[in-house]
């Protein structure tokens, strides 16, 4: 029996194209809900980041958050795992962006800042995802932070280069054209272990939903990873089942399927 559903956001509960969540997922969620199962969002973005929920968050229907791909969750105001990214590996990977020409974000656990901003960064963040401005600041600044996330506006290329300078460090795509950077050893999978932990829920009873590569750890750990219908092959691979698309009714659709509602 399915206890609790663990839901990327961006290209899962969140359609790329509307950029909302559509009423028949809502509509799932709730009746789930109401049954007693648990409800919990694992995305990579940072909680300050998360502006696309209101939906859900307005009716009570959200748990509990894995956010930063692992690196940070809670439940209400209780935090209940977080991990630092080393200091020397942050100021390595800034004074690798700083001297490539690249933008990069730096997440701490309350504030988020933008070094070397591009119209890359407008393009994706600003425009695509409707993040409000994020604050610029220096590299040197950045680095003497205490950082939970990184990301990068790197290539594949670039990020084998600079792998060897941040070996304590886990690096997760969910877009292209960056990188999200946590300490190593975080995951979504470890997320759910951290909520499951909390809520004393088993493993077996549980069930995510995804689109990234980002997500690939969770489908391959929950008990059931349903993999949603735009996803990519690998992400489709690491799955149980693979729904239909994030604008085709995907989560109601696979929650019916597995008797959920």
């Amino acid at each position: 029996m399915i206890k609790a559903l663990f839901f990327d956001i961006d290209g899962t509960l969140v359609s790329f194209n509307t950029h909302h969540i559509l009423s028949s997922t809502i509509e799932a969620i709730k009746k789930a809900h109401q049954k007693g199962v648990k409800v919990f969002i694992a995305t990579g973005r940072p909680k300050i980041l998360i502006n696309n929920l209101a939906e859900l968050q307005e009716a009570n229907l959200i748990d509990g958050y894995i956010t930063m791909n692992g690196a940070y969750c809670f439940v209400g105001k209780n935090i209940i795992y977080k991990k630092t990214i080393h200091p020397k590996e942050v100021k390595a990977m800034a004074d690798f962006c700083k001297q490539n020409g690249n933008a990069c974000i730096f997440v701490e656990e309350h504030d988020i800042s933008v070094c070397q901003s591009n119209e890359m960064v407008k393009k994706i963040f600003y425009d695509f995802l409707h993040v409000e401005t994020i604050p610029t600041t220096t590299f040197e600044e950045a680095a003497k932070k205490e950082i939970i996330q990184l990301t990068p506006f790197i290539t594949e290329k670039e990020e084998q280069e600079v792998m060897p300078f941040i070996p304590n460090c886990e690096v997760g795509r969910w877009y292209p054209a960056f990188a999200d950077i946590t300490a190593k050893g975080v995951t979504k999978q470890v997320g759910i272990d951290e909520i499951i932990k909390y809520f004393n829920i088993r493993l077996e009873e549980t069930m995510a939903f995804g689109d990234g590569g980002n997500d690939i750890s969770m489908l391959k750990h929950a008990g059931i990873g349903v993999a949603m219908g735009q996803a990519k092959e690998e992400v489709k691979a690491a799955a149980d089942y693979v729904t239909t698309s994030v604008d085709e009714d995907g989560i109601s659709q696979a929650m019916e399927h597995f008797g959920i509602i």
